[in-house]
């Protein structure tokens, strides 16, 4: 059976992170977020083709011509216009039925062996406390009965998890699929029409984890799920001074100096440096070639690659993009007084992470001033910088700092 991958759109909701890659590249526990997508899959397949788009050449170098021994073929969607006008380009490639699977879900392996071995077409069905984000299911038994996208007023729980087992008729569908009012040509619309002419479409029921990583904090959350299973490797230098509790993984060509505290769950990746001094702890990830300085605290954040704070710093509930370089004494602020989820600007609008602490994005290649106050839900673009000194209370992913 052939695993379709759709992997080809901008995510213009995780800027500035995918300002120079495209979001299956962004990191999930130390690894691109489409890897944990080939995971789930890769038992129940026997070749991958991932639709790509935005920047896809990163993608193909990355993944490469297989994956965990399994065969991986590319296919071009030039205009990113939708699920359905992914999978249309891709049909000269898919021998239907084949598995399909949105390349930004975090799902257990374990429905899609269910999902496969159903008779198609089917999809994934999950219950998530804010289906009105959602294409929301309505069923008789596990028998899909219709889909209705983003409601206001959700008539359940229970939805479209981005997981599909398409057959012939479906991919036929998704060739006459109407343009939605997104301006899209969507794979539900194609699903739909087949429920109105009476197709039985199959809904696989799953209670395990599930994520739709959407959202740059999205990228935290899966994290922390993921950490959870992180065992205790230690392939890397460590002074003998150095503190480490709980699980710790620290990679082969990564440094720990001395009295530097570590407390897991904690990943170190190959070439970084922590410490002296430094604290780490609880789902920090410290990407390869990152440095982590004399008396720097790190606290549940991605350090992406190549990103230093060197000196005097706190980063909290944070991501931090490639390459950002922090003054000494940069502090993230992670947490409202008032008690309030923290609200974070995205595409000019304020958008609630749904979390009590979150700290701030920092876009690749930002350069921070010695002492600079980042408010909690800040963002900073990328290449953008701060003057010594500033406290920035507003930032956002247009330009939060100055150029």
């Amino acid at each position: 059976m052939d695993g379709v991958i759709l992997a080809a759109g901008a995510g213009t909701r995780m800027g500035p992170l995918t300002d120079h890659r495209p979001k299956p590249l962004l990191p999930v526990a130390g690894r691109p977020l489409i890897e944990h997508v080939l995971d789930t899959a890769v038992a129940y397949v026997d070749r991958f083709v991932i639709v790509v788009g935005f920047h896809g050449a990163q993608v193909e170098a990355a993944i490469g011509d297989s994956y965990r021994d399994t065969p991986v073929t590319y296919v071009v969607q030039s205009t990113q216009v939708g699920t359905a006008d992914a999978l249309v380009s891709a049909t000269g490639q898919v021998d239907p039925p084949c598995l399909v699977l949105n390349g930004d879900i975090i799902i257990e392996a374990s429905v899609i062996g269910e999902l496969v071995s159903s008779e198609p077409p089917g999809l994934v069905g999950t219950r998530v406390g804010n289906p009105e984000e959602y294409g929301v299911l309505s069923v008789d038994g596990t028998r899909l009965t219709g889909i209705i996208e983003k409601p206001t007023e959700p008539p359940s729980d229970l939805i479209n998890a981005g997981a599909y087992l398409v057959d012939e008729a479906l991919l036929e569908r998704m060739r006459e699929v109407d343009e939605s009012e997104r301006g899209e040509y969507e794979l539900t619309d194609a699903i739909e029409r087949g429920v109105s002419e009476g197709v039985t479409v199959t809904v696989v029921a799953y209670d395990g984890f599930w994520l739709d990583v959407g959202y740059p904090w999205d990228l935290l959350t899966a994290t922390e799920h993921h950490l959870e299973q992180l065992g205790h490797s230690i392939s890397g230098s460590v002074a003998e001074s150095v503190s480490i509790d709980g699980p710790v993984v620290i990679e082969e060509g990564a440094s720990v100096l001395p009295e530097t505290v570590l407390s897991g769950p904690v990943l170190i990746k190959s070439g970084a440096t922590v410490g002296p001094h430094a604290y780490v702890r609880d789902g920090a990830v410290i990407g390869t070639d990152a440095r982590v300085g004399h008396a720097v605290e790190v606290k549940h954040s991605l350090l992406m690659e190549g990103a230093t704070a060197s000196h005097l710093s706190y980063l909290g509930d944070s991501i931090i993009g490639m390459d950002v370089n922090l003054g000494a004494g940069t502090t993230t602020a992670n947490l409202r007084h008032d008690g309030e989820h923290v609200r974070v600007p995205i595409k000019g609008a304020l958008r609630d992470t749904g979390r009590r602490k979150f700290g701030v994005i920092l876009g690749d290649g930002v350069k921070t001033g010695i002492n600079t106050s980042l408010n909690a839900g800040v963002i900073l673009a990328s290449e953008s910088m701060t003057k010594p000194g500033a406290v920035v209370l507003k930032g956002d992913d247009t330009g939060g700092a100055f150029k």
